[in-house]
């Protein structure tokens, strides 16, 4: 049975993800975050993003997050296990984006949850968001 819970690596496609970040190499790892959150952030408003961009794009802001002062420290239970260096601060604005658009209509990331469920993981996503958004200066991992 796979993974499925509110926080942004508890789901199996999450959790892949956290592998392929650990399998490359330290110099790689923030080029894939980007594609990923590229992805989530430039799927038009008119096509519908499917749970798999919008589940990896959750959990690379994540980890974007968590360089910020505020951000909460992956779990490594689901999350990568081999450290994520540090990244540029112009991905903050691109995690923003590609949150928008999964909490945004059209996102079976959003559409998935329903009841108290559906509200627990708004607030996990928004709380990313908020750490984003707020101004200082990147954290060290």
């Amino acid at each position: 049975m796979g993974a499925w819970d509110i926080g942004p690596f508890d789901n199996d496609t999450a959790a892949d993800f956290s592998g392929h970040l650990d399998d490359r190499e330290p110099e790689q790892r923030e080029h894939l975050i980007r594609t990923v959150l590229t992805e989530a952030a430039d799927t038009p408003a008119v096509d519908y993003l499917d749970s798999y961009e919008g589940n990896r794009a959750v959990a690379a802001a994540a980890l974007v997050a968590a360089q910020c002062p505020d951000g909460e420290t992956v779990d490594p239970s689901y999350g990568p296990k081999k450290p994520v260096p540090v990244l540029s601060p112009d991905l903050r604005p691109l995690a923003v984006a590609a949150l928008d658009r999964i909490m945004a209509p059209g996102s079976e990331s959003a559409e998935l949850w329903e009841g108290e469920d559906a509200v627990e993981w708004q607030k996990r996503v928004g709380r990313i968001r908020a750490v984003l958004t707020a101004t200082g200066p990147t954290q060290q991992p």
